[in-house]
C-alpha cells in the first residue's frame, strides 16, 4: 500500500502526542498522549489492511520519507518499506509496549462553552504564543465577549496576548490550557468545553478531532 499526503500528515501530528501508535484494518485512528490528557481521533484518506502496532511513528515516518515512491506491504511480524532496490522490514510491536486508547467512545460530559475558530485566527494565536514562549493558553470570559489569552498562570508578569473569539453569553468563566496540549493540525475548528474539564477540538474541514483536558487547578467557570 502507499500512503497519501493527507495521511502522512495526520500520521506526523500524531506522533507529536505519543511516539507508539495501533492502527486497525481500515481507516480510523486514534492515539493519546503520553500524559493521558489529550485524545485525537481521525478517519484516514487510506485503509490499512490489517491489525498492527508501531513502538516508534517517528521512525516509521523516517524510514517511509527516505524513498520517492515508498510502497508498504507486511509480512507476521514486520512491516516492510520498498523503495527503489532497497527492502527495509520494521519490526512491529506488541500492544501490550504501547500507551494505547480505551476502546470506548469518548464524549463531553456536558457543553457548557461553545465557540469556532477560524484558521488565520488559529494560526495566529499559536504562532504569538510560540513566540511569547507561553505555557498556557485560557479561554475565558467576562460574560461580554469569549477571549483566547496566551500567558503563564503562574506568573502574572509574564508576556500576553489575548484576541477575541466569540461574543459572550453573559457566563463567567476561566478555562486553562497547556500550550503544549493544542498542537492540532493548522485548520478551523468548532470548539466545545465542559466545566466539568474536558474539551472537544473538531476540525472543520477534515474528519480529526481532539479532546483536551483542561487544568483543573487553575480552571474555574460560573464564578
Amino acid at each position: 500500500m502507499k500512503l497519501s499526503s493527507e495521511t502522512l500528515t495526520v500520521l506526523q501530528n500524531f506522533a507529536k502526542l505519543n511516539s507508539g501508535i495501533q492502527f486497525k484494518t481500515g481507516n480510523k485512528i486514534k492515539t493519546i498522549s503520553t500524559g493521558k490528557n489529550v485524545l485525537a481521533e481521525a478517519t484516514l484518506k487510506d485503509s490499512f489492511p490489517q491489525d498492527f502496532c508501531v513502538y516508534d511513528l517517528n521512525k516509521f515516518l523516517t524510514i517511509h520519507s527516505i524513498g520517492k515512491d515508498t510502497d508498504i506491504d507486511f509480512d507476521d511480524i514486520n512491516i516492510i518499506f520498498n523503495f527503489g532496490r532497497n527492502k527495509t522490514k520494521y519490526r512491529k510491536t506488541e500492544k501490550e509496549s504501547i500507551l494505547i486508547p480505551p476502546d470506548k467512545e469518548l464524549t463531553l460530559p456536558s457543553v457548557d462553552i461553545t465557540f469556532s475558530l477560524s484558521k488565520e485566527d488559529f494560526d495566529s494565536i499559536m504562532k504569538i504564543t510560540n513566540v511569547l514562549q507561553s505555557p498556557n493558553l485560557v479561554v475565558e470570559s467576562e460574560g461580554d465577549a469569549i477571549n483566547l489569552t496566551s500567558c503563564d498562570v503562574k506568573d502574572s508578569s509574564a508576556d500576553t496576548n489575548t484576541i477575541q473569539v466569540a461574543d459572550g453569553t453573559g457566563q463567567r468563566f476561566k478555562m486553562v490550557f497547556l500550550t503544549e496540549n493544542l498542537r492540532m493540525i493548522p485548520g478551523a475548528y468548532d470548539v466545545q468545553i465542559s466545566s466539568k474539564g474536558l474539551s472537544l477540538f473538531k476540525n472543520k474541514n477534515q474528519d480529526i478531532q481532539y479532546y483536551v483536558a483542561t487544568e483543573a487547578k487553575y480552571s474555574k467557570f460560573g464564578e
